[in-house]
């Protein structure tokens, strides 16, 4: 049964007023609060029980035939949630805005939140060491572009504005794969950023909300971004007053509001990132270089991540990760991060120290959302005050490394020891209270005088009945009154036959029984009130003073984020200082000459997972004159690609203000890191492994600079040899030239790229090591100069257990082929066995002229053969 086709007038009041709700939020699942459970009607309940794999039962609509319902229990709704939350799903939560009880006819409901995967901030539906971000992308008719990031859990937003409009789409991926939001939410216009689009759907897969222009418009919600942030003018954010960059901050507010149904006030400060003040890392580079997760698995474990992160609190976790995924370009803020670091190493009994306290300091970004949207229980309160009492004796312990670092010394006066948050829970919330509210038990007695009196009512009832009889016995003079209760009554005088001469006029008969007389009084009446109604009583003052105390913290955000966000700097610095001492890393120097020179160096993440064999390191210098580009050669399996990355990992770990795995690292900042290493079919944008790889390229070369480090493995060997080769080698012309000149790590087996160490200044020939027995090999994992002697491919398939007899058949195979070469190739040289890349041409050049009919071309198309021909042999 469908809710639309079903008339209105029909169903029952309760039933109009789900589907008055539901025709509302027509995107959104509702859930729909009735008593204790939260239900979903026609079709709704029919996908919820499909997706959660729910009972579908059904309730009396006014129909015929019943309405599908589903149900989940109120008191567990947050893993309901989570797991339609991860599936996609909106949901609108309806609560009942009246108490059942006091309602005279149909209970109001209205919709309190909406639910998207980019808006939660239950710490049950979230990963402690992730941020889970929204984002608003706005792209204008002018072209304009933007994009806006929010993690309501944290209160963290950002704004970014791409500069390289010559592709701004590859710009918009690059920022999007940086944050990996929940949840994106655009104006239509955005639909024609076709790639961007595919890439939504392919890479990011995540829930995605088309929203009118009118969300976005600065006109409209100027004047709420300059409240929201405290500010008169957007001019001081950073920001245009009708640009894209405030249309993507308005499309945030304007949603934030529209699905939390209330103020805002969570978010306190936006960071406009500037695109030139962290290092460019496309999405290439992150993925090749591992930074967050494996190629192969996609698992944490084997990423520099993993072996970074050994913060003590979910904030540093959450900024280790930032910060490893926007590594600093400004020396000056480098080297204050690695001071700090070695102040740390250099005093690792202050370092156990803060690490012990770190250990009992709990989330204070997510608690403090809890807090402002009224969703902290009275145990997140008790958290906040227990890490408070952490902070004085933390700032004691950076007080003694002011002196070795400015950073250290800034963040010990960022952290506010938060007396006030400490004494207010302290003296309000009991040392070990519930998990919720409903229970009572909550409030500290002495908090609060008119919740002691409840309580002493609730609690001590029948003390105050006895008190009440023996005043009323001493009034009347009536020895034998006694009191009692019954549920028809209440509580009562009963007084016997021989004392009825003593009742006092202000006693009301209730009752008349054989031998005695039963009465109640006014202040009888008042303290059996009390008495019954004192545990309502004492579960609504508290409910009421725990609101207060609530927003009492609430009132304090701005002071607590600060703490949290210094707080969350120390833990970072102080894993990385114990990563250092664990793994015997070293302080890098920072220099401004532009060279890279490290010194028995080593790749952490491979070095960390081997367990039967030392790491072998290796030294590596760079430089944009002399020694630009290293033309690495050597068989598949020796290393390469280790070393390469290895020195790219150094050089990112040395500008996020870690100290790095070598003997001695001189590391000069470098503005972009670029790989291309590897490549794999991209079947759903239809796109061969050589055309990824060309692309990969493509964007190398077109936003490389010289203050560039760029990573490029086996180019051109996704196309035939001769075109290989070609492409490789004007690659590497194009980098290693001044149009570029950045330093370059470029491996390839095309032996004929080694001339290129003759032919251009700054290019050098580099090879792994190997040590040959008769057919068999042994790597020796070092990089050497010079370049290698032999391919070695045979070796390296019998090396990787190809049966004896394919092994033996290549050779022969090999042997004809090197013949036939020999006899069409004179150029062939004696020292290494290649076809030099002269000779290559030369017969690229003859195989073009066999194919061609002269007789069939025109003069102008003779004219374009004859340069083409001429091009090949120059």
């Amino acid at each position: 049964m469908n809710l639309a086709d079903v008339p209105r007038e029909k169903l029952s009041p309760m039933m109009q007023q789900y589907a008055a709700t539901k025709e509302k939020y027509s995107d959104c699942i509702v859930f729909f609060r009735l008593g204790d459970f939260y239900e979903m009607f026609f079709e709704d309940a029919i996908l919820v029980s499909r997706e959660l794999e729910l009972t579908l039962t059904g309730k009396e609509c006014g129909l015929e035939e019943r309405a599908p319902m589903c149900g989940v229990p109120y008191h567990s709704v947050e893993l309901y949630l989570k797991r339609l939350v991860d599936k996609g799903y909106k949901i609108a939560i309806c609560e009942q805005m009246t108490d059942p009880a006091l309602s005279k006819g149909l209970v109001e409901r209205d919709v309190i939140r909406i639910v998207t995967p980019g808006t939660l901030i239950e710490s049950s539906m979230l990963e402690d060491d992730s941020n889970n971000y929204i984002c608003t992308l706005y792209y204008g008719n002018d072209g304009s572009c933007a994009l806006c990031f929010a993690d309501l859990s944290t209160g963290e937003m950002s704004l970014t504005v791409p500069q390289e409009a010559s592709d701004l789409s590859v710009r918009i991926m690059d920022v999007l794969s940086r944050y990996m939001p929940a949840e994106l939410v655009m104006n239509s216009q955005a639909l024609s950023l076709k790639s961007v689009m595919d890439f939504i759907k392919v890479r990011l897969q995540c829930a995605v909300s088309l929203r009118d222009d009118i969300c976005f418009d600065p006109v409209q919600n100027r004047e709420l971004v300059c409240q929201q942030f405290g500010v008169p003018s957007l001019d001081l954010l950073g920001m245009t007053e009708d640009g894209a960059d405030v249309s993507a901050v308005c499309g945030m507010l304007d949603y934030i509001r529209e699905t939390q149904k209330r103020n805002i006030a969570r978010f306190v400060s936006i960071e406009v990132a500037d695109s030139a003040s962290a290092m460019g890392l496309d999405l290439n580079a992150r993925r090749n270089l591992e930074l967050t997760e494996t190629i192969r698995n996609k698992e944490r474990k084997g990423s520099l991540l993993w072996l970074l992160d050994d913060a003590r609190t979910a904030m540093g976790k959450r900024l280790l990760k930032t910060w490893l995924e926007q590594p600093l370009v400004q020396p000056v803020k480098i080297m204050a991060r690695l001071d700090a670091v070695d102040a740390f190493v250099k005093k690792s009994l202050v370092l156990m120290e803060v690490r012990d306290l770190l250990n009992n300091v709990y989330d204070l970004e997510r608690l403090m959302t809890r807090v402002i949207y009224q969703k902290a229980t009275p145990r997140d309160l008790k958290s906040l005050s227990m890490t408070a009492q952490q902070l004085p004796e933390l700032k004691a312990q950076l007080r003694q490394l002011a002196g070795d670092s400015r950073l250290l010394a800034t963040l010990e006066q960022q952290i506010s020891p938060l007396e006030r948050v400490c004494t207010l829970v302290e003296n309000a919330i009991v040392d070990d209270p519930p998990i919720t509210l409903k229970d009572g038990g909550v409030i500290r007695d002495g908090f609060h005088e008119e919740l002691d009196r409840q309580r002493h009512i609730m609690n001590g009832g029948t003390q105050i009945i006895d008190e009440i009889l023996q005043r009323e016995k001493e009034r009347t003079g009536i020895k034998g009154l006694k009191i009692g209760y019954n549920r028809v009554f209440g509580y009562y005088l009963e007084v016997t036959r021989s004392y009825y001469d003593l009742i006092p006029s202000d006693y009301i008969r209730k009752q008349t029984l054989a031998n005695s007389e039963r009465f109640i009084t006014e202040e009888l009446k008042n303290v059996e009130n009390e008495i019954l109604g004192a545990k309502d009583r004492v579960l609504r003052l508290e409910e009421g003073i725990f609101s207060e105390v609530r927003d009492c913290l609430a009132a304090m955000l701005k002071k607590v984020q600060e703490t949290a966000a210094a707080v969350a700097q120390v833990d970072v610095l102080a894993s990385f200082a114990n990563v250092a001492i664990e793994n015997d890393y070293t302080k890098p120097e920072i220099a401004v000459d532009g060279s890279i020179q490290i010194t028995g160096g080593r790749h952490p993440v491979v070095e960390r997972m081997l367990t039967e064999e030392m790491f072998v390191p290796n030294d590596t210098y760079l430089d944009t004159k002399a020694q630009r580009m290293l033309m690495i050669t050597g068989p598949n399996m020796a290393g390469k690609s280790t070393y390469m990355r290895q020195v790219a990992l150094i050089t990112l770990m040395a500008q996020i203000g870690s100290f790095v795995p070598a003997e001695y690292a001189k590391i000069s900042v470098v503005d972009k890191i670029f790989t291309r290493i590897g490549a794999s079919d991209d079947l759903t944008a239809g796109q061969s492994t050589f055309m990824v790889e060309m692309k990969e390229v493509s964007d190398i070369l077109n936003y490389a600079t010289k203050n560039s480090l760029v990573i490029l493995d086996e180019v051109g060997r996704g196309t035939s040899t001769l075109d290989g080769v070609s492409i490789a080698r004007a690659v590497a012309e194009y980098i290693s030239s001044r149009k570029i000149g950045c330093k370059t790590l470029f491996a390839t087996h095309y032996h004929e790229l080694l001339d290129l160490e003759q032919e251009i200044d700054g290019v050098k020939n580099y090879s792994v090591a190997v040590k040959k027995h008769g057919d068999t090999i042994r790597f020796l994992r070092k990089i050497v100069p010079g370049g290698v002697d032999d391919s070695y491919g045979i070796a390296v398939a019998k090396l990787a257990g190809l049966p004896d007899q394919v092994v033996k058949r290549a050779k022969e195979l090999l042997a004809e082929m090197e013949a036939q070469t020999a006899v069409s190739a004179p150029k062939q040289t004696a020292q290494t066995g290649q076809i030099s890349f002269a000779a290559m041409q030369q017969e690229r050049a003859i195989a073009t002229l066999q194919k061609t009919h002269l007789a069939e071309l025109s003069d102008a198309e003779c004219r374009e053969l004859l340069a083409d021909l001429t091009s090949m042999l120059s």
